[in-house]
């Protein structure tokens, strides 16, 4: 088995190629079970972010896994690889587990140390494990990595300072005028994000803070909550006549404002400038709104420079976390180690447990008149023999199979034991039984679509029932 990691971010694409690559909810689910369904795909869990798409994988092949994962993005999101090939990065093994990892506490981001990003990891994680999209591996790693990311932000100082993209984008605007006092300031939007760049605003001096919401109860809300006003969005344009600033932050998947939109405002403004504020992704507004005279338009992509005083602080505590990293990737790989000792040892155990019932049937044959009291003092006895002398072979196989040459170790232990029968036979018992359940699962599928097509519903007798 093989991990691997597909995926973009802000630092390999632009948001104009980040936005294409985007899940609704429904969706997401949608495309995990599509992307379990993807040939040598074993395992899935994908990670979609404003600032990423990452397809983490448990594959069978890792030298064609590649070349899947690029059909099902291009099959997905309708668009030919050669448009995001380029924007693309692939890491294996280790290289995928330390990213996943970086990613969870917060090192890959492009504020670093911030920790919505874990949230966002744990959801996809438990979005996955919900659809069965997750097994042995990835149930053990992404538990792993939430684990190692909380302790990280535990334990470390990398969090103290406040950066984060509303942060960002509250900063930019201070640069840019200076003030926020006596600043007309409307939020487009009234989800989490839109809430922390109330926050900053008003901890940055802003009297009032307007809040426009396609659901007009949740801008009602969130300007309820900081003494600001409310307004649908059908009242955008209105409202844009007399904003000074503008921070958009939707889940729309189109343009809340459109550079036509916006122009025929910019009169009614008599060449007051318009300072705007996307931090959406996919984008909130026209990005050819930029070309208008007197507005001056920014996207998530113009935040990475504004915290570059709080990240050298960060960066200190980072160096903590890197180390903390790498003792979870060794962890992880002594685990994965200790994943093929098992089949051994349950052959040797097997095997041992048949050589005793055999040696206790023939022995009772030759001593028919032993009572039953006696044949189980017997049996339990010589099992305790059998369990004495397979402890220490046992325990040494799980150290050795951990060290360097672990899977030389393994082979010359089956070896000396001849196991290698005994575990085809379990493997072919196994694969055995795979196969039936696939048949009866194929079955009762096809079962399924001739009682649709045959228009009978089982619903009425079931309601009986």
């Amino acid at each position: 088995m093989h991990i691997v990691v597909v995926g973009l971010n802000y630092r390999t694409a632009p948001v104009a190629i980040r936005e294409k690559f985007t899940f609704t909810e429904q969706e997401l689910s949608e495309a995990l079970l599509e992307l379990k369904e993807t040939k040598s795909i074993l395992e899935c869990v994908v990670v979609a972010t404003c600032n990423r798409t990452e397809i983490y994988a448990v594959v069978d092949r890792v030298h064609i896994c590649g070349h899947y994962i690029r059909k099902f993005m291009e099959d997905w999101f309708e668009i030919p690889r050669t448009e995001f090939n380029s924007h693309l990065y692939i890491y294996e093994h280790d290289r995928a587990i330390e990213h996943l990892m970086r990613v969870a506490s917060g090192l890959d981001s492009m504020i670093i140390g911030e920790t919505q990003i874990l949230g966002q990891v744990k959801n996809a994680y438990y979005t996955a494990q919900q659809l069965g999209a997750t097994g042995t591996y990835f149930n053990t790693l992404f538990r792993q990595a939430i684990t190692m990311a909380k302790r990280a932000h535990f334990e470390t100082s990398i969090s103290d300072n406040p950066v984060s993209v509303s942060y960002a984008a509250v900063e930019l605007g201070k640069r840019i005028f200076g003030s926020y006092e006596g600043k007309k300031i409307l939020i487009v939007g009234a989800g989490k994000m839109s809430e922390l760049t109330v926050k900053h605003l008003y901890s940055s001096g802003a009297q009032r803070v307007d809040v426009l919401n396609r659901t007009y109860e949740r801008a009602l809300e969130l300007a309820g909550k900081f003494d600001g006003r409310a307004y649908p969005m059908e009242q955008l344009e209105e409202r844009l006549t007399e904003a000074d600033i503008v921070i958009s932050s939707t889940g729309s998947s189109d343009y809340v404002l459109t550079k036509k939109q916006l122009q025929s405002v910019l009169p009614k403004r008599k060449s007051r400038p318009l300072f705007m504020m996307d931090i959406a992704v996919p984008r909130d507004l026209d990005p050819e709104i930029n070309d208008l005279a007197d507005v001056f338009l920014y996207d998530i992509d113009n935040l990475e420079a504004i915290v570059d005083s709080h990240l050298k602080e960060r960066q200190k505590e980072a160096v903590k976390i890197e180390a903390m990293i790498r003792d979870e990737i060794a962890a992880f790989d002594q685990w994965t180690k200790t994943l093929g000792v098992s089949p051994v040892i349950h052959a040797l155990q097997a095997k041992a447990n048949l050589v005793h019932q055999e040696t206790m049937e023939s022995l009772f044959k030759k001593l028919p008149d032993l009572e039953e009291r006696e044949m189980k003092v017997i049996r339990k006895l010589t099992k305790s023999i059998v369990n004495q002398m397979l402890r220490d072979p046992i325990l040494s196989i799980k150290e050795m199979a951990g060290e360097k040459k672990g899977e030389e170790a393994l082979e010359m232990f089956t070896k000396i034991f001849a196991l290698e029968e005994l575990m085809a036979e379990q493997e072919r018992a196994e694969a055995l039984a795979d196969a039936r359940a696939d048949a009866a699962e194929a079955a009762q599928a096809h079962a399924k679509e001739e009682l649709a097509g045959s228009g009978f519903s089982l619903q009425p007798a079931l309601a009986h029932s």
